[in-house]
């Protein structure tokens, strides 16, 4: 078997014409279905809900599940803040750019640009508290090899010791890129 692509990745908001609005308006992601029932299909258990579906382009899907009944959603205390996150990818640094401007004239707080060497990014929270990221392609098709052939190697090395490998340390470390 091999998997085709991600067919939709699904998180929970609070309001589902809010998200929808706020994808919309700042990062014109279409609505492109919407499913609301009673009964959740694969459990039947009785939970009525609200699940939408945005286009985040090139056949990816974001969605959002609307939960009325459940208690109020809450972040999980054993994780860094930072970690849980979706990264959506612009064409370019121009993108980035009129991206970030739209997203500060709308009030939201924005982190960045910061520089990855393979891309660049901004941060900022959609309005569920979700953390998001937009990237922006910046690095040479040689970076991008080199971080493919050593990203095995990497996760040997992890697992040997859970010491971060030193083989990619020249994405944000500038002194050891110019050696």
């Amino acid at each position: 078997m091999k998997i085709v692509k991600i067919h939709h990745v699904a998180y929970r908001c609070h309001d589902a014409k809010q998200t929808v609005d706020f994808y919309k308006s700042l990062l014109d992601m279409d609505l492109i279905g919407a499913i609301a029932e009673d009964r959740v299909p694969s459990t039947k258990e009785p939970d009525p809900y609200m699940h939408i579906f945005l286009d985040a382009g090139a056949g990816n899907i974001l969605a959002f599940f609307e939960l009325p009944n459940s208690p109020p959603m809450e972040r999980d205390p054993n994780t860094p803040d930072w970690v849980q996150h979706i990264a959506l990818e612009v064409a370019n640094m121009e993108a980035l750019e009129e991206a970030r401007a739209r997203l500060q004239a709308a009030g939201v707080e924005v982190l960045g640009p910061t520089d990855h060497t393979l891309f660049q990014s901004i941060y900022f929270r959609d309005p569920n508290g979700h953390r998001l990221e937009l990237a922006a392609p910046s690095g040479t098709p040689g970076q991008v090899k080199r971080m493919h052939e050593v990203a095995h190697k990497m996760l040997e090395d992890w697992a040997r010791d859970r010491k971060p490998p030193r083989h990619m340390a020249w994405l944000h470390d500038k002194e050891f890129t110019a050696r």
